[in-house]
């Protein structure tokens, strides 16, 4: 099919496909719906058949309905993984900015500018997650109202466990704007327009059921693995594994079958092998390497030695001479770079890694190998996720090099046949947002989208969980003999039971006649997405809580569980906790750390006491902790500021949590410089050997002298102070007014900003700067609280 001959409009768009010369039989077919009419699509194609230009083609059909200058016009598109957005972004930049279209990637966990972000974005890039978090207050925001084209990449992730019900309540919720929309104003068209595409799955015409609008369900469009530019061949191989044998052993054993795996599979080409941790990644590459012997010449051995000599890792210099290399999250991002370049040259045969690979970096291979269907999450052991295999699965075949690829799946004699029948995309996808209810229905209270439990229920049939409990309700827990009503009634029963959840806590009021409203707990729960079990933990504090109880209460979020305690930590956290010869923690735990929580609370004080953790691992994990605890110590302050007058010390001490978090130091650190930009702990280090420990002390040395402290050239110093004079300095006094009297005495407390003129013209402090004033008695009552801007 070639491509747009009919017109120079086209022809200005044609730039974007510039790398086909013609499309495939996938994109061809897709051609006529997506291109020449406006209504809602859903495809299902196979990984590696080319999906993104059915986007592309949406794209181009809205910008060819629009005139130019494009103001008025938002295209988001949406995946379940970061590293998708910014792959996109990355390749969407290059195409579509020439138009004069700009795109904006939104994922990180930001709140307060992103609406500016992308307030001349035209195309937006994010995740469930984060446009969740945009669009619970769209009635505020006439920006998400533009929004004319919603892109789903990998809509079959709306049956993940964990985070299929984002992705199912952020698609009601923008179907909601646009009967919102269209309610408004009935004479303009201001259709949103749905463009959803999925892995192989049996029941896309659910899916199409979902994005339904006016006209009636979306555009299907199957296309089955026969047109998969690359052949895949798939093979499930089981292996024995008797009762008394543990996951471990299990694991281990499958070590040993890797070379002749490789040896019948790979066809001598690149081979991607996944494992499940970490460590299990470094042994059984550490195993094949001596199993294995690959027969490579002269120069292809030097090209290895070559990169050999580059890596820093020394347990993976002489692994890669061998011809074998290894790639997760604990490995140097200067190792990973090479073994990637490696690996994509064709010059590595074996790369053993995680799991976490198949969703960042796109290394295609061969031959895919999951070793063991197993992983651990969280502590347990749990089979990988759907949308996990698919994506491992996804990466064999290099379409550059490649006509046909194998993928390899070693699991357990018992779940073979389970692996064969997903391998053929027959299982069905289900809803899972009956699990995770309570905290969608809370959002959408706050919202107004429910005042009432029958508008809970009109709510409930715009999801996919509505579509699957009709046609499967045992799936849901309802009996299979309930007609439609039946099942209405079901789902409206089990909205009661979760408002009942939200009202139990305060989150929502309800009053004899069943109408809802939010409270100003609900409402701080929806704001900054936190868990209601999380809340729940924050309703018990009795108000004499220390610092220290309150970072333990953090630690125990339902926001953290996903960092999990690995055995080879155990010893640095340990060393963090408790150690004459060191630097320890303020607030040590008793005993030895032992499970998750202990480990959350361990990085989180390590942080603030400005104590170095070397192990990439921790420190990953120590960035993931904070992204979230900002937005949830925010939370607990505010959710103590709004509950009581009683509690002083606990509400003091949220505030300097708060404070913490987002400083990342503790309130009273020396390290006070490491706040500033250019500035990390390294330099912050030398300040504080050099006495510099407050932010006047820094201000009142010499600009040289500070490049001599920190080791850097003018006029380094001169900007340290700069970024220091234009912080806002306050002053607090307080004066007693000599009016006695026996039962109450008058104060006057000033709280001044010094240096306000310098301000006007420049400051070091973000806008929504502010500070809290907070006044208590010995009752340990709250006496006075108010927030200066």
């Amino acid at each position: 099919v070639c491509i747009l001959n009919q017109s120079n409009t086209d022809a200005k768009f044609r730039s974007v496909f510039k790398e086909f010369p013609y499309f495939n039989y996938v994109q061809s077919k897709a051609l006529d719906d997506v291109l020449y009419t406006g209504k809602n699509v859903v495809a299902c194609a196979p990984t590696g058949s080319g999906k993104t230009v059915l986007f592309e083609l949406a794209i181009i059909r809205l910008l060819m309905e629009t005139t130019e200058p494009w103001r008025n016009v938002k295209a988001v598109y949406m995946a379940p993984i970061k590293a998708l957005c910014s792959q996109r972004f990355e390749d969407w930049k290059k195409k579509f900015e020439p138009l004069g279209l700009s795109c904006k990637e939104l994922t990180g966990d930001t709140e307060i500018d992103d609406f500016f972000e992308i307030q001349d974005a035209h195309i937006i890039m994010t995740t469930p997650e984060k446009w969740d978090s945009m669009t619970r207050k769209w009635r505020d925001n006439c920006l998400l109202q533009l929004v004319r084209l919603f892109l789903i990449d990998e809509v079959h992730v709306v049956k993940d466990t964990t985070r299929g019900a984002t992705l199912e309540v952020v698609v009601s919720r923008m179907k909601a704007v646009h009967d919102f929309r269209a309610a408004e104003n009935p004479q303009e068209d201001v259709s949103m327009r749905f463009v959803a595409v999925s892995a192989t799955i049996p029941n896309i015409k659910d899916i199409a059921d979902w994005l339904c609008d006016n006209r009636g369900p979306a555009t299907c469009l199957e296309m089955d693995e026969s047109h998969r530019p690359v052949k895949l061949r798939k093979v499930v191989l089981g292996f024995p594994c008797s009762s008394n044998q543990t996951e471990f052993k299990f694991d281990l054993s499958l070590n040993y079958k890797m070379a002749n795996i490789i040896q019948t599979y790979s066809d001598q080409k690149p081979t991607l092998v996944f494992c499940s941790t970490r460590k299990g990644v470094q042994q059984s590459a550490a195993v094949l390497a001596k199993d294995a012997r690959f027969i490579m010449r002269i120069e292809h051995k030097q090209r290895l030695m070559k990169y050999a000599n580059s890596l820093l890792d020394s347990k993976l210099r002489d692994l890669v001479t061998f011809g074998v290399g290894f790639h997760h999250a604990g490995v140097d991002v200067s190792d990973r770079k090479v073994i990637e370049e490696a690996f994509t040259m064709g010059d590595l045969p074996v790369l053993f890694t995680t799991s976490t690979l198949a969703m960042g970096v796109n290394l295609p291979a061969h031959l895919v190998v999951i070793k063991s269907t197993m992983h651990y999450i969280g502590g347990a052991c749990k089979e990988y996720s759907d949308a996990d295999m698919l994506q491992m699965i996804g990466r064999a075949g290099r379409p550059q090099f490649d006509t046909s690829a194998t993928a390899v799946i070693m699991t357990k004699t018992h779940t073979k046949d389970k692996y064969m029948q997903f391998m053929n995309g027959a299982e069905i996808i289900e809803s899972s947002l009956h699990t995770h209810l309570v905290e969608h229905l809370n959002a959408e209270i706050v919202l107004h989208t429910i005042s009432d439990v029958n508008m809970a229920l009109d709510w409930i049939r715009s999801t996919f969980l509505y579509i699957r409990a009709l046609k499967n309700p045992k799936h849901y827990g309802f009996s299979t003999d309930l007609d439609r009503c039946g099942i209405e009634a079901k789902l409206q029963e089990l909205c009661l039971k979760n408002l009942n959840s939200l009202a139990s806590i305060g989150l929502v009021s309800m009053d004899e006649d069943v109408n809802i409203k939010a409270t100003e707990a609900g409402r701080l729960m929806a704001r900054y997405c936190v868990a209601f079990d999380t809340m729940k933990q924050f309703s018990k504090v009795t108000g004499t809580e220390t610092l220290p109880e309150l970072v333990e209460l953090m630690a125990k979020g339902r926001e953290f569980t996903d960092v999990q305690l690995r055995v080879n930590e155990k010893r640095t956290l340990n060393t963090l906790n408790k150690d004459k010869n060191r630097i320890t923690i303020r607030y040590p735990m008793e005993g030895k750390i032992k499970n998750n929580e202990m480990k959350v609370n361990c990085l989180i004080q390590a942080q603030f006491g400005s104590i170095p953790i070397q192990e990439f691992g921790l420190t990953q994990d120590t960035g993931r902790i904070f992204r979230n605890g900002v937005r949830i110590s925010r939370c607990l302050a505010e959710f103590l500021n709004q509950r009581s007058k009683t509690g002083f010390s606990a509400l003091l001490n949220s505030l300097i949590l708060a404070k913490c978090f987002s400083a990342k130091l503790w309130e009273n650190s020396p390290y006070v410089s490491k706040q500033l930009e250019k500035i990390g702990l390294t330099l912050s280090a030398a300040m504080v050997n050099a006495g510099l420990t407050t932010f006047s002390k820094i201000e009142k040395t010499n600009a040289r002298e500070l490049e001599l402290i920190v080791n850097r050239h003018p006029p380094f110093g001169n900007q340290i102070r700069e970024a220091i004079i234009n912080l806002p300095k306050y002053e607090v006094c307080l004066e007693q007014l000599p009016r006695y009297n026996v039962a109450t005495a008058e104060i006057v407390v000033t709280v001044n900003v010094k240096n306000h003129e310098q301000l006007l013209s420049k400051r070091t402090a973000p806008d929504h700067h502010y500070v809290t004033m907070i006044l208590g008695d010995c009752d340990n009552n709250v006496v006075f609280l108010q927030k200066l801007t």
